[in-house]
């Protein structure tokens, strides 16, 4: 005769096998998302030097730590920070976003 642990029924249970997740697209990078938004904004006739990019300080931070941006890509001027001869502000934002400024 076999003796019984405590916590070792036998009895079954009911549990529904958990569905697989979805699978999670990877994001893309800041910096990627920043080149694209600078190229719109230039085939619409914008100018870079009356651009303003409005950076979260987390997107900030993936901007600067991003190692696939070149060196040259990433300059400091003035006392301020230009990516791709686009003006950055690291402010307060919810959002990043790009400042377009006048048009040409």
């Amino acid at each position: 005769m076999c003796a019984r642990l405590p916590g070792n029924s036998l009895r079954k249970t009911n549990m529904a096998t958990p569905k697989p997740l979805p699978p999670i697209k990877p994001r893309v990078p800041i910096a990627v998302q920043l080149r694209e938004a600078i190229a719109g904004a230039e085939a619409e006739g914008h100018a870079r030097p009356d651009m303003t990019l409005h950076l979260t300080r987390a997107d900030d931070s993936l901007l600067r730590r991003d190692r696939s941006v070149a060196i040259e890509d990433i300059r400091f001027q003035d006392g301020a920070m230009r990516y791709l001869d686009v003006r950055v502000v690291v402010d307060g934002v919810a959002v990043s976003a790009l400042e377009t400024g006048t048009s040409a």
